[in-house]
């Protein structure tokens, strides 16, 4: 694991980034003592981290008429979720390693340029691949104890949020006194990114327009996919037209 994790590095620094920046706001979990990737609180660039309780004070979906998939703002205003948010809300929280291989790859903190999301990523496997170590340590260390869980149905409402690798997860739910779902609703990456993708595409494509229009397309479907999308969606959300005037 760690010969290939070096070897991505190195193929990854012979790649070129595209130069972009929009400033945006991230958001992610946030914990004040470890990089959080299932609990803690809701981070957001600028504001105080709020429960997951009250992530519709912060999260709004609604409703645009050119896509079914409904889009989200946060405070009024497009954000981003992923691997660069959780990075540049929780950057000091990474490993040792994973904070040199960002060195080395010249993820510089905060950082705007969606493209980077990808590199957030190879780092985030560094830090992975270092507290897996850290984790197997201490499981060999204290043991294994089966444990039965004892459950028993009720009436409930609950909350909750975990890092899924392309964002934060929103996901809550409502029970009936024998268990059974009543309500349930997720906010999921893919769809909160949505607005922000819209607004990163129309920040990014003037600056192509002297380009041929392979290459323009080829930019803004590359821009697409640095936000890691599901397969169907980076192959069907973007459709380049060109009109000539």
């Amino acid at each position: 694991m760690e010969a290939d994790l070096v070897e991505t590095v190195k193929l990854y620094k012979t790649l070129e980034i595209p130069a972009f920046s929009r400033p945006t706001t991230c958001v992610s979990l946030a914990d004040p003592d470890e990089y959080p990737l299932y609990s803690g609180l809701v981070g957001c660039s600028g504001r105080p981290a709020i429960p997951v309780i009250d992530y519709q004070t912060l999260v709004h979906e609604y409703v645009v008429p050119h896509s079914a998939a409904k889009h989200a703002s946060g405070y009024e205003a497009p954000y981003l979720v992923g691997a660069l948010a959780r990075v540049n809300n929780n950057h000091k929280l990474l490993s040792p390693r994973a904070q040199e291989v960002a060195a080395e790859l010249g993820l510089e903190i905060p950082n705007s340029n969606t493209f980077h999301n990808n590199t957030a990523q190879l780092v985030e496997c560094v830090h992975c691949w270092e507290q897996s170590l850290a984790i197997l340590d201490r499981l060999l260390e204290q043991g294994i104890e089966p444990e039965t869980p004892q459950v028993q149905p009720r009436a409930g409402h609950g909350y909750g949020a975990v890092e899924a690798p392309r964002g934060i997860l929103f996901h809550e739910y409502e029970f009936d006194k024998d268990a059974r779902v009543k309500r349930a609703n997720c906010v999921i990456p893919t769809a909160q990114n949505l607005a922000n993708c819209e607004a990163d595409l129309q920040a990014f494509a003037p600056s192509l327009l002297s380009r041929p229009a392979d290459e323009i397309r080829l930019a803004l479907e590359m821009l697409v996919r640095a936000y890691d999308p599901c397969i169907s969606c980076a192959t069907h959300l973007l459709d380049v037209e060109f009109v000539d005037e």
